[in-house]
């Protein structure tokens, strides 16, 4: 995830785009089009104020923001936007692509692929597995 948003990050760089707010602008752009919501709106799902956002994703999401991310850069890289407003539409073609999968991902399952769910849920859904884990080898040793 590091890797695609800093071939991102390095694209916009060369066409010229401002770190800080013009950033923050393409990045909410690509965010809106794959999921339907501002970051601030999918901060706020997931009742997030300072944490990161993407270390409160779930692994799909996560997938799909990297495909989002990735994706940008590609057609930034082939279409080589001259101003703000250029990547600006390179950053929700990106974002549209990637909500493709998310909306095809959804018809499939029959399930949203953004959910509530937090770094908290997450943690104790793994503890929860690692618990059944070590009761698991525990049952399947011989006691004398």
């Amino acid at each position: 995830a590091i890797q695609v948003r800093k071939e991102l990050t390095d694209e916009w760089d060369n066409r010229g785009v401002k770190q800080g707010m013009e950033y923050a602008i393409l990045t909410d752009e690509i965010t809106r089009a794959w999921s339907g919501m501002t970051t601030h709106q999918y901060k706020r799902l997931k009742g997030l104020k300072k944490e990161n956002l993407r270390d409160n994703m779930s692994t799909l999401e996560l997938v799909l923001n990297m495909l989002a991310e990735a994706t940008t850069a590609e057609i930034s890289k082939t279409t080589e936007p001259q101003t703000f407003d250029e990547s600006r539409q390179v950053a929700r073609r990106g974002g549209r692509i990637a909500g493709n999968a998310r909306r095809e991902i959804e018809m499939d399952t029959g399930r949203p692929v953004i959910t509530e769910r937090n770094a908290i849920d997450f943690s104790r859904v793994l503890g929860g597995v690692i618990e059944d884990a070590n009761d698991n080898k525990d049952d399947g040793q011989k006691h004398d």
